[in-house]
Order: C-alpha cells, then structure tokens, then sequence
C-alpha cells in the first residue's frame, strides 16, 4: 500500500508559477514511479507527468512539455511538480498517484492504483 498527499496548490495569474508537493508513504515507496494527473471541471482525468523511480526516466503531456517539470527526492520521497507559465486551461484538480504495479512508469489513469486526495490549481486569465 502507497500513500500519497499533495499541497501546494491555488490561485495563480495566467503566466505565474506553482510548485505542487506529492509526499508518499508505505512498503516499498521508493520503488514506484509517481504520476501526476488533473482533472478539470466536467472532463475526464488526464496525464500531466510521470518519474520513474529511479529517476531515470520522465514523461509529460505535450500540453505541458516545456512549462512543467516533475522531480523527485527519494531521501524525502517527496515528488514535485514545478509549474511554470500557467495559463488557463491548466485550472484542474491535480493528483499524484503510484501505479498498480512497481518498477512500471506508465502514463494511463488506469494503470495507477494508489491516489492522492487531491490539490485545486486555479490560473485566472
């Protein structure tokens, strides 16, 4: 069992920045990738970003390469997600998450089993 909980969340300006925490706990953290995903009003769940837990391997969406970027410090493990240029279309509930399996780093909700409650990211326009 993984747990997981996000901080860091807000109220932002279109082109500002936020720095989402994701702090996990449980057997056997260090050896899960950590997702991000969001969710926004009236749509479907989507994938943001993903680190693998050795660090060696990260994905984003296309909607986010180049603004976001996903960390990690396994001595905390603690995993970040730094927003930069934020625009509106980025206001979601955003969620960390732990996949079903270890050592796997996918990039579909359903293949993460283990979810945060959830951190509210609003940019204002």
């Amino acid at each position: 069992q993984v747990q997981l909980v996000e901080s860091g969340g807000g109220l932002v300006q279109a082109g500002g920045s936020l720095r989402l925490s994701c702090a996990a706990s449980g057997r056997a953290v260090s050896e899960y990738s950590v997702g991000w995903f969001r969710q926004a009003y009236g749509k479907e769940r989507e994938f943001v970003a993903t680190h693998s837990w050795r660090g060696t391997i990260r994905y984003y969406a296309d909607s986010v390469k180049g603004r976001f970027t996903i960390s990690r410090d396994n001595a905390k493990n603690t995993v970040y997600l730094q927003m930069n240029s934020l625009k509106p279309e980025d206001t979601a509930v955003y969620y960390c998450a732990a996949p079903v399996e270890r050592f796997k780093t996918p990039t579909r909700v359903n293949e993460y089993a283990y979810w945060g409650q959830g951190t509210q990211v609003t940019v204002s326009s």
